[in-house]
């Protein structure tokens, strides 16, 4: 029996963030995008080494910036159900707003938060 190259149910692309308070991110993202935990590798200090979370049908990764791996900034677009109700509920859980939800060219309407750690989450619904 051969071993599968990924884990069942990942998708084969998942963002790895390195932030300031991984276990906040974690918190964030159960809170605004109802993510689910998958994993949690803590060092001896309680740093987080690696650690997973699970939206919708998308794995991200993160873990707590070091010395040799310094937190870096980034920006994750997410398709959600309802962009303007997500959008409320990552404010409510701390974030920042960057745009509010709008309908521009393209199909979708999108909007943008800013969590603790330093990521810029883009949040869109296919509107047609």
């Amino acid at each position: 029996m051969s071993v599968a190259y990924k884990p069942e149910g990942y998708t084969s692309v998942s963002p790895y963030l390195v932030v300031q308070g991984a276990a906040a991110t974690i918190e964030f993202l159960k809170s605004a995008f109802d993510a689910t935990e998958l994993r949690r590798y803590p060092d001896a200090e309680g740093r987080l080494m690696h650690a997973e979370v699970r939206i919708a049908d998308s794995v991200v990764m993160l873990a707590d910036s070091a010395p040799a791996w310094p937190a870096l900034s980034a920006h994750v677009h997410v398709y959600v159900p309802d962009v303007d109700a997500t959008y409320r509920r990552a404010l409510q859980a701390g974030a920042e707003a960057v745009q509010e939800p709008v309908k521009k060219q393209d199909e979708d309407k999108r909007g943008g938060v800013k969590d603790a750690g330093g990521t810029t989450w883009w949040i869109s619904t296919r509107v047609g």
